[in-house]
Formats: structure tokens, C-alpha cells, sequence
């Protein structure tokens, strides 16, 4: 009962609300999240000290405070996406060259998109169905909260795109798969470390998910990354660019260190829309793995 009084009286009324209120109440979220609250400061000045040995405490806790002010964004943006109309979504979220995918599926076959946690996610996985002639499908890690977790893929999918839990990925590619974008977000801590992709990520030993290279491989899929720009506050655009076109021809780990160095660069350059609350390098690396 707790999570609908929650929903219904608190965060549709928050999502209905006109932008102008969205973001004055996003710089009330600031204050409470970062200044008082002080949420995950540890988790993020440790990953970006780590991530960035050459900068001072001073350079850092900018970066730090960017990136709150944007993650309180990415948080009300992302509740306004329970409500938000087609036509709204069309105009805050443009794809700059769909054509590059759309010209793989006029060529009847699938592709896998990978991404990163980069700007605003969200507003990108709800709307790049509407810009694709493939069916968009994103794998997900589903909530421990059963009516949340309905209510999130209601948001997502309602302009076309669909959803399948990460523990029934290998299902989806049992099936034919030639008229399906398949979505990996793939900066992600892995559960099981050993599984993972072992590479030099933001000058760490980071445990890479390697499902995207992996399901790439097998059906010889084209992979495309996704890049995301924030314009102003609350507007995106994406950009996509070809990682391979030929992935079963190519080495072991060669398809994920090329995306995750795409990921690593857009990171560098703008460093406070990546999510740094992330427990990204909770795992070591194991001595047997690569």
C-alpha cells in the first residue's frame, strides 16, 4: 500500500508538474541530496579520485557538485517520464542519424546497441523506438519491488519499446532476432566477476559485463554504440557510431574494449553526467581471469 499511496499522490503529481517546476524542484532535491543528506559522497569522491589521480580535492569536488546537480536532474526528468506525451518526447530527445541502424534493417537483419549510464538513460530508452524500424528491446535488471518495477516498464515501453529481464536474455536470442535492436547498458558492475570482461577502465581494473560481445558473436550482429548529448536541461540528443560490422570475425574482448574506451572518452570529456553513485569497482579482479 505504501508504494501506491507513493506513486499516486506523490510521484504523478511531481511528474505532471510544467518543467519549470520540475527543475526548481530539482535544485530542492540538490540541496537535500548532496548538502544535507550528503547521499553516496564517499562512493563518488572515491571513484573520481580514482578515476583521475592528476586532479586536486579542489577539481574533484566541482566534478562532484555537477554531478549531483545533474544526477537530481536525470531523477525528476525520469519521473516526468511516467506522463509525458509523444510530442514532448519528440522534442527533448532527438536521434541525430537513425539511418545508420535503419539501414541495417532494411537489410533484414538485427543489431545490438550498447550504451552507458551517460546523461540522461531514461528519456533515450523510452523514446529510441520511435526513431528505429527495428523493435527496440532493452535487457534489464528487474526491481525487488514488484509494483514499481511495473510501473518502470509501463514508462518505458509505452512508446515501443520492450523489455526483457536479464536472466531470460538467452531466450530472446533462441528466437528469430533479424527485425530486433536488442539495448545492452554495459558500464555496469557485473554480479559474478568471474563472467566479466577483465580491462584498464578510468585507470582501474574494471570487470566489463560481456554480454553484448558475446550474443554479438554468436549471430554475427552488428554492434552500435550510443552516445548521448545533453543540450541544455532537459534536452538530448544521440548520436550512434558503428563499433563492428563484423563481430564474428573479431578477437576476444575486442568488441568490448572498443565500446567501453567509446564510453571512457565521453566520460573524460564530461565527467559530471556520468553516475558515480555507482558502486562501479566493488569486484576485484581475479588472478585466474584475463
Amino acid at each position: 500500500m505504501g508504494s501506491k499511496l507513493l506513486y499516486y499522490f506523490i510521484l504523478i503529481p511531481i511528474s505532471r508538474l510544467p518543467y519549470l517546476f520540475i527543475y526548481l524542484l530539482s535544485d530542492f532535491v540538490f540541496l537535500i541530496l548532496f548538502k544535507i543528506i550528503g547521499y553516496r559522497k564517499k562512493v563518488v569522491f572515491r571513484n573520481l579520485k580514482n578515476s583521475f589521480p592528476n586532479k586536486t580535492d579542489k577539481e574533484i569536488k566541482s566534478i562532484m557538485n555537477k554531478f549531483y546537480h545533474h544526477l537530481c536532474d536525470v531523477i525528476l526528468e525520469s519521473l516526468k517520464g511516467f506522463t509525458i506525451s509523444e510530442k514532448q518526447l519528440r522534442k527533448r530527445l532527438i536521434i541525430r542519424n537513425s539511418n545508420l541502424i535503419n539501414e541495417i534493417a532494411l537489410n533484414n537483419k538485427g543489431v545490438i546497441l550498447v550504451g552507458g549510464h551517460i546523461n540522461n538513460w531514461e528519456i533515450c530508452a523510452q523514446g529510441v523506438s520511435l526513431y528505429s524500424n527495428h523493435k527496440c528491446v532493452a535487457i534489464y535488471k528487474p526491481l525487488s519491488n514488484k509494483f514499481f518495477n511495473s510501473k518502470i516498464i509501463n514508462s518505458r515501453s509505452k512508446y515501443g519499446l520492450l523489455l526483457t529481464p536479464m536472466k531470460e536474455a538467452r531466450k530472446l536470442f533462441e528466437n528469430s532476432i533479424s527485425d530486433k535492436a536488442i539495448i545492452f547498458g554495459s558500464d555496469q558492475s557485473p554480479s559474478n566477476p568471474k563472467n566479466a570482461y577483465w580491462m584498464k577502465f578510468l585507470n582501474q581494473d574494471t570487470g566489463v559485463l560481456f554480454g553484448a560481445e558475446k550474443y554479438a558473436v554468436e549471430h554475427d550482429l552488428p554492434v552500435v554504440y550510443v552516445r548521448i548529448f545533453k543540450m541544455k536541461r532537459g534536452f538530448y540528443e544521440v548520436e550512434y557510431e558503428l563499433v563492428t560490422n563484423e563481430s564474428s570475425k573479431s578477437k576476444h574482448g575486442e568488441i568490448t574494449e572498443k565500446f567501453t574506451k567509446m564510453i571512457e572518452a565521453d566520460i573524460v570529456k564530461n565527467p559530471e553526467y556520468w553516475l558515480w553513485s555507482h558502486k562501479r569497482w566493488k569486484h576485484k579482479k581475479p588472478q585466474t581471469n584475463n
